[in-house]
């Protein structure tokens, strides 16, 4: 395995209170640069440890990276390369890179899709679906493995998992599809915490389509829920944001449509999903602007979602962290597209989901990245970039 030098974070702590703004606690948010120059941030912070996944290498064909802080971004461990294989992640697109879920014991757990020399291959020689977990010592990940079968052309992976399961999600079309309105969301099961999985079966029975280059995103929760969020794209032109649920572990799922967009081009969007004390949060993005709501408990929806304040240029790549005091940060990026970086921009809101302080933003998002956030102990957040 290639050894990888680390660098130190970037750090800056911005104050959020502006002349006439509403106090903000001791409300802090620290500005965190990926190490390594990496890009494509994903994070996790559990029983006082961050756990942070990243992409370095060629966009085309490049590695994941997998570093813990116990000081809560201060310092990260040696870094480990997370794909088996050299070269097969890849990043371009923004949302093609891994994600990461957390199981049983504090076991982590990514998933990705294969660049164009990934093994094993996806049918029809098309890009797999690929996951891999921490050994048992976590020294290392092994090694890396294909849980696509039949369905081809895949993207947007995702994975959740909780104390038993863990459920590998992506889009690709069925045998025999022919374009976006017949793509389906697929799931791959594994009920022994990674060991095996179950063959893949679809997961979404209304023909909704998928918006063939968007993300999507999962979360399974403490009490045994399970949650989806991705794009559709039935009829080519009904790029809609679908949020679908399981109360029985992925035995089945219900689905609503959250928030419409009729455009006949692929957006290439990600979305955000996060469990709190209060209930779960989702975010997503829609005609150029994000919003975040409280996904309504026992129900399909979110209620009363909330877009960004003021106005920004093509806003994109939602992220949310909660605090112990039930603050929210709401994160996202602007002025990014195909090929072109942006920046960071932010907004804390209270527990009633009011504002405080003035919105935040940070320059220095790098092309074919986006943004990640986690809550600190002392209750301020800190941004990824």
């Amino acid at each position: 395995m290639a050894k990888y030098a680390m660098s130190l974070p970037i750090l800056a702590l911005v104050a959020l209170v502006g002349s006439g703004a509403a106090p903000v606690s001791p409300q802090l948010v620290a500005l965190i640069h990926v190490p390594e120059g990496g890009i494509q941030p994903q994070i996790l912070d559990r029983d006082g440890v961050v756990h942070l996944l990243y992409f370095i290498g060629d966009p085309a064909g490049g590695d994941l990276i997998y570093v813990r802080s116990r000081d809560y971004g201060r310092s990260f461990s040696k870094p480990i390369r997370v794909n088996s294989q050299p070269g097969s992640a890849m990043a371009t697109g923004n949302i093609r890179g891994g994600q990461i879920a957390l199981g049983a014991n504090g076991r982590v757990h990514v998933a990705w899709i294969g660049s164009g020399s990934a093994q094993p291959r996806g049918a029809s020689n098309s890009a797999p679906v690929l996951y891999t977990r921490l050994n048992d010592s976590g020294t290392a990940f092994e090694p890396q493995r294909g849980v696509s079968q039949s369905s081809w052309g895949a993207d947007g992976g995702t994975l959740a998992a909780d104390s038993a399961n863990v459920y590998v999600f992506w889009h690709a079309e069925p045998p025999g599809g022919t374009g976006e309105d017949t793509r389906r969301l697929w799931m791959a099961r594994s009920t022994d915490g990674g060991r095996s999985f179950a063959g893949e079966t679809p997961v979404n029975d209304q023909a909704t389509g998928v918006c063939g280059c968007c993300g999507s995103r999962a979360l399974a929760t403490p009490d045994g829920a399970l949650y989806v969020l991705f794009r559709s794209a039935s009829q080519i032109v009904h790029r809609d944001i679908w949020l679908l649920s399981s109360g029985d572990r992925g035995a089945s799922f219900h689905g609503s449509d959250i928030s419409q967009w009729n455009v006949g081009a692929c957006v290439m969007s990600s979305a955000a999903l996060v469990s709190t004390p209060e209930g779960v949060l989702a975010g997503w993005e829609s005609e150029k602007q994000v919003y975040f709501g409280r996904v309504r408990p026992g129900k399909n929806g979110v209620q009363a979602p909330i877009g960004a304040p003021g106005t920004g240029n093509n806003r994109k790549y939602p992220a949310l962290a909660v605090n112990k005091r039930g603050e929210t940060l709401f994160v996202w990026t602007e002025d990014m597209a195909w090929k072109k970086a942006g920046s960071a921009a932010w907004q804390v809101y209270d527990r009633d989901m009011k504002p405080e302080g003035p919105a935040g933003r940070a320059d220095g998002v790098p092309m074919w990245s986006l943004v990640a956030a986690y809550s600190r102990p002392d209750g301020g957040f800190a941004v990824v970039y």
